[in-house]
């Protein structure tokens, strides 16, 4: 099974930006979608983008609505990596991001469940 690691978090002020990477080893070829995740403080694990790896509609992005025109995600089918640049950080997205690798569906594209592999996350901490 792929391992993924993230990397890139850190404390931020607001209104300031930061690029979170993950990066797989082993093959990915076996997965349709790699994503991105967070977590707050006594909260619940929320999508926040996804991106398809592979197929027809390979390099197409979703978006959580609360960064949407914030977040990009983007991917290097030949690393193995997706990235996530934020910007106009606000400090409800503090948080531990993970990323994520399975075969979501379009509907579960944004939910947990649509995947299968998990890094250990980053913290990113937005704070003046």
């Amino acid at each position: 099974q792929v391992q993924l690691v993230e990397t890139g978090g850190g404390l931020v002020q607001p209104r300031g930006s930061l690029r979170l990477t993950c990066s797989a080893s082993g093959s990915t070829s076996g997965y349709h979608g790699m994503a991105w995740f967070r977590q707050g403080p006594g909260q619940e694990r929320e999508f926040v983008a996804a991106i398809r790896w592979s197929g027809g509609s390979a390099g197409n992005t979703y978006y959580a609505d609360s960064v949407k025109g914030r977040a990009s995600i983007s991917r290097d089918r030949a690393k193995g990596t997706i990235y996530l640049k934020m910007n106009n950080l606000k400090l409800e997205d503090t948080g531990v991001y993970y990323c994520a690798a399975g075969r979501p569906i379009t509907s579960s594209l944004a939910t947990v469940r649509g995947y299968t592999s998990w890094g250990q996350g980053t913290q990113v901490t937005v704070s003046p």
